[in-house]
């Protein structure tokens, strides 16, 4: 796939804003809400070890994050997220974020532009705090990726 700022967003999580772009506004909210239950649990390796978690502070509702990237030539990249049920929103996000981007390779996500999260047409349904978060979320992800490349190339 091209990075080029046109196609920057994978096909998986293009899939995601097209199905939110749609709908009416408040049937997004419904999406986001259905996306918030199919949010996966941690894997027991990851929940045993919390400090393998972030927070990601700019949140409202205590979010954390972790990632793994393969050894692959295209470091395949797997995301993890805790969200408490009862901060439906976020989890949505997450999970957005999630299977939009979970399972692809490092550059690939590297490239995804940092509006994405505005493109889901939530911005008048939502508060623009929530939205920051979302924004952050992608942003940890990002970062913590282009840490990772930069100590692989030497």
């Amino acid at each position: 796939m091209s990075t080029t700022p046109e196609t920057a967003v994978p096909d998986s999580l293009a899939e995601i804003v097209d199905d939110f772009q749609a709908l009416e506004e408040a049937e997004r909210l419904e999406l986001l809400l259905e996306f918030s239950r199919s949010l996966p649990d941690l894997p027991a390796e990851i929940a045993d070890r919390p400090e393998l978690l972030e927070q990601v502070i700019e949140c409202q509702s205590p979010v954390f994050l972790s990632l793994d990237v393969d050894d692959s030539p295209e470091h395949l990249v797997s995301l993890f997220f805790k969200a408490p049920p009862e901060a439906p929103t976020t989890r949505g996000f997450a999970s957005v974020l999630y299977e939009g981007l979970n399972g692809l390779p490092a550059q690939q996500i590297l490239a995804v532009p940092a509006d994405v999260p505005d493109r889901l047409g939530l911005t008048r349904a939502i508060t623009p705090l929530r939205m920051r978060g979302m924004s952050a979320m992608l942003g940890r992800i990002k970062r913590r990726l282009a840490e990772h490349e930069k100590l692989n190339q030497g």
